[in-house]
């Protein structure tokens, strides 16, 4: 498009935007308003993308991430023809496709879920990180930034990271509307102070009028030519651009315009331009991936081994069995034992150092583009990243996280090490998966199985060494159990995971020489729960007795207990987990100071029959 074309597109979106919003009486419009020329200039000349097949290998991908500016981007869909000026009136109303912030669930051209600020770009550096180094594909990755979103950590984890590994297939545009929520943001209209951040990235960076389309085509066209680094556009722009009552004004965040009608007037009125976006390139074939017998580790029974060491070539295994499998670590991959894939696939391994939001939004961003992400760091740093955990299953994203070192288990390194609330927080997630293998077979098995399951997936792994108990035949299916001990006569039933089911089976010989029989479930899947075997035991015996080790809120016990939720009576339940703040201390010794430890199984079981006898 010519000059005065783009810029009358750039009118129509934001005439197309204030209509959104006021259709929906909610909404931002003056922030979709500040960014329409730099989203109309990409559109009519420079991004390359099949609206009719949004899977299309060699697609540019964009994202928005400054989602509350969803209006302009359905304004822009409307442009392009993918949807109705029926379904833009629907904005945010229900049973809609077009939601307050756009999500993939939805709308098969969003990439990522956005409206959690600053998470845009780290996604955006996964998905170009794929393209580089995965698909070794053409396609750019084009991120649409708000300058209030540039505060935020996970920003500047993104932008070093994509200036590290010279991710010239991605181009930011920052709309530097000066204008945040509650007022001014921390740098104004001072391009220059976000150009020095993003140069001591080692980003190319382009100043420009974000109104002056001729200034922005030129810019989209030097980003496009520039190698061996990553571009940032800072674009100065007004909020509320065009409308005289709310252009860079302050307290207008959110809403919709007041006089709707008479802004669409000064705007020009409604249009029904056209764009026809440059499709793109007939796509190469994609890489043959490798699909071969998965052969995974064997270990003997009454041998020990640590489950994260299990966990690492497990992982290896199966990304030679599969080329769609890719690791991702943060900076301990000899503890994680993500080492062992890196070894086997180096192509396919990706180093995060310590950056955990950007370790997790790099995996989101592989998974769009069909890859099957492993990413690994200690239970405890998983935490910090949970913003984006909860951001990928709205977006339905598929990956797979592993937290390892979890709980006073760990021994010595102290609680800010200890994962102790990692279960509780994947637990609480929109149909997340959630593990915790006892021994290396079930790990091995387990590893496996997560490639195969929707939505996000959590394996916790131990640092210690543990008992092989199962056989490497032994089959673990996703909300299942096993019942490792069980009597005609037992008198309660010791549900756990991980560390804790070799302390309940210790403990269950132990009360055995007293004549006390006690069942033992490993519930290894936290969830889904293995609800049904839960109610049986709970019927058989009496009283349940969940050991963990973890804080007693949200994890192994609230898992057990809402196996009961749907109206059926509750049994006797009593928690053991970890309800005080550990030191440092041996392995063992944390063990017994939490109550977890076999001794601690013991005389709590003993305790509960004894209570039963005289009731």
């Amino acid at each position: 498009m010519k000059t005065d074309e783009l810029a009358e597109l750039g009118q129509q979106l934001r005439v197309d935007s204030v209509r959104a919003s006021a259709a929906a009486g909610s909404g931002h419009p003056t922030s979709s308003m500040s960014a329409a020329d730099l989203l109309a200039v990409l559109l009519a000349n420079h991004l390359c993308y099949d609206f009719e097949r949004p899977e299309h290998p060699a697609n540019d991908r964009f994202v928005l991430s400054k989602g509350h500016a969803s209006p302009l981007l359905y304004a822009a869909y409307k442009a392009c023809g993918a949807i109705e000026d029926g379904e833009l009136v629907t904005f945010r109303k229900l049973g809609s496709r077009l939601e307050g912030h756009p999500t993939p669930r939805r709308l098969p051209w969003v990439e990522t879920a956005t409206g959690s600020l600053g998470q845009g770009l780290p996604v955006g550096v996964g998905i170009a990180l794929a393209g580089k180094r995965l698909d070794r594909a053409g396609y750019r990755v084009w991120v649409l930034c708000g300058d209030s979103e540039l505060a935020e950590g996970s920003v500047w984890e993104a932008a070093e990271h994509a200036g590290h590994e010279n991710l010239d297939n991605l181009i930011v545009i920052a709309d530097v509307n000066r204008l945040g929520q509650r007022g001014p943001t921390r740098h104004g209209h001072h391009l220059d102070a976000y150009a020095r951040r993003f140069q001591a990235f080692d980003w190319h960076t382009i100043e420009i009028d974000g109104h002056d389309v001729d200034a922005i085509d030129r810019a989209y066209g030097e980003a496009l030519s520039t190698t061996g680094q990553p571009t940032v556009i800072l674009a100065r722009t007004l909020k509320g651009k065009g409308v005289a009552s709310v252009q860079d004004r302050e307290g207008l965040h959110g809403k919709p315009l007041p006089e709707a009608e008479e802004a669409i007037a000064e705007l020009g009125g409604p249009r029904r331009l056209h764009v026809r976006v440059s499709e793109p390139p007939a796509a190469a074939a994609l890489r043959s991936l490798t699909t071969e017998v998965l052969q995974l580790p064997r270990y003997d029974q009454g041998d020990e081994a640590a489950t994260r060491d299990a966990f690492g070539k497990a992982l290896a295994a199966l990304g030679t069995a599969r080329g769609d499998v890719v690791a991702l670590d943060g900076e301990v991959g000899d503890s994680t034992r993500t080492e062992e894939f890196a070894k086997a696939h180096p192509d396919r391994f990706f180093e995060c150092y310590i950056a955990e939001q950007q370790l997790v939004a790099a995996a989101v961003g592989m998974a769009t583009r069909g890859w099957v992400p492993y990413a690994s760091t200690f239970a405890a740093f998983l935490t910090r990243a949970h913003d984006f955990v909860r951001m990928a299953s709205i977006s339905g994203s598929g990956i797979n996280l592993v937290g390892s070192h979890a709980g006073v288990a760990i021994g010595q390194d102290g609680p800010s090490q200890m994962g102790l609330e990692d279960l509780a927080m994947f637990r609480s997630v929109y149909g997340s998966t959630v593990l915790y293998p006892c021994d290396a077979n079930q790990t091995a098995r387990l590893v496996a199985a997560m490639a195969g399951l929707d939505g996000i997936r959590y394996l916790r792994t131990s640092r210690g060494k543990t008992p092989v108990i199962y056989g490497p035949e032994e089959e673990f299916p996703v909300g299942g159990s096993k019942t490792l001990r069980s009597g005609e006569d037992d008198r309660l039933t010791v549900v756990a995971a991980g560390v804790t089911v070799h302390e309940a089976l210790a403990a269950a010989d132990r009360l055995a020489e007293d004549g006390i029989g006690v069942r033992v479930i490993d519930l290894y899947s936290v969830k889904p729960v293995d609800a049904e075997t839960l109610r049986r035991a709970a019927e058989e015996t009496g009283c349940l007795l969940t050991v963990e080790d973890h804080r007693p809120e949200g994890g192994l016990g609230d898992a057990v207990a809402e196996a009961f939720g749907d109206g059926r009576p509750v049994p006797r339940l009593v928690r053991l987990g970890v309800r005080t703040m550990p030191g440092s201390a041996a392995p063992d010794e944390q063990l017994h100071a939490a109550g977890i430890d076999a001794a601690g199984i013991a005389a709590a079981a003993k305790l509960l029959v004894e209570e039963a006898v005289v009731r």
